[in-house]
């Protein structure tokens, strides 16, 4: 059922064939976007065990924002090296090799600098007590790694679309590219989809064939809520009116999430034989009228 699908999203820098794509594509393989500021380049891959297109998209803008983002994290981790090895250079080991070990411990944890010019010092007790006592302290200095620095700028700016739809006349490369920045919506919805409200990590399924009815039905539901979210704004836009929000702040783009608690606690009664609707406001009526009129019914407005 779902191999029938056709789907698009982005590829994880962490996947190692992303790496290497990004880190060994020629830039005369990039062709200019209709869309200003990308540059795209397309290749086929197999990964894992399906055959897809992998669109390399090149941004200037999202370049020059993720080396600044870059440039402030090797700052910080060139603030917090100094730091460590501050701490690291009074603390007295047994021996050498310990000393040494201690050293190298800590040069894993860094991932834009390295340790150089280290020098071990044998110290001799100076308390009565040691009968001559001799320890050893480490002492270093750090430098930033231009090759792995390096690295981290030439993966700066450059993200991959991956899609199922290999023939680029049926989905072209700009296609995809305007598909993937109007993924924000859609997002939106998964993050309701896993909200832990919606409860959906509670559900075990075991067989492929029931996750995968899960997710179809779950994507069902996420369409009406998306509908009837639309409905709603839609509608309040060309009334030109407001409804309030979780604030009690006035909005034109309420959320179908809002909405559900505002018709809480209403109730059918039926006194002598008669329906009646209790703690129907004025504000739930207005709500109800931005709607479609089959939605009346439900609440007594239309018979």
């Amino acid at each position: 059922m779902m191999s029938d699908l056709s789907w698009l999203c982005p590829v994880p820098l962490s996947v190692k064939s992303a790496q290497s794509l990004i880190s060994t594509l020629p830039e005369p393989e990039f062709i200019d976007s209709n869309l200003p500021g990308y540059k795209l380049a397309s290749k086929t891959v197999n990964y894992p065990g399906i055959e897809q297109r992998w669109l390399v998209v090149q941004s200037q803008e999202r370049r020059e924002s993720d080396l600044g983002k870059l440039s402030q994290k090797i700052t910080k981790a060139q603030s917090k090296a100094v730091q460590d090895l501050k701490k690291l250079s009074p603390e007295k080991f047994a021996c050498e090799a310990d000393a040494i070990k201690g050293l190298s411990k800590l040069f894993k944890q860094f991932k834009y600098h390295q340790i150089n010019q280290s020098k071990v010092t044998q110290i001799k007790s100076k308390k009565k007590d040691s009968s001559g006592e001799i320890s050893s302290e480490i002492s270093a200095t750090v430098s930033q790694n231009e090759s792995k620095i390096n690295t981290e700028f030439l993966r700066a700016g450059p993200f991959i679309i991956a899609t199922n739809l290999l023939d680029s006349n049926e989905l072209t490369h700009d296609s995809v590219l305007n598909k993937y920045k109007a993924q924000q919506s859609c997002q939106r919805g998964f993050a309701f989809l896993k909200d832990p409200l919606f409860f959906a990590d509670s559900i075990f399924l075991k067989s492929p064939e029931r996750i995968e009815s899960l997710g179809m039905i779950m994507g069902l539901c996420l369409l009406v809520y998306t509908l009837g979210q639309r409905q709603i704004r839609t509608a309040v836009r060309e009334s030109k009116s407001r409804v309030k929000n979780q604030l009690g702040k006035p909005t034109d783009r309420p959320t179908l999430r809002w909405i559900f608690p505002c018709f809480q606690s209403i109730h059918l009664v039926t006194l002598n034989q008669e329906k009646h609707i209790c703690y129907w406001t004025q504000e739930r009526d207005f709500i109800v009228n931005l709607l479609p009129e089959h939605c009346f019914p439900y609440y007594q407005l239309l018979t």
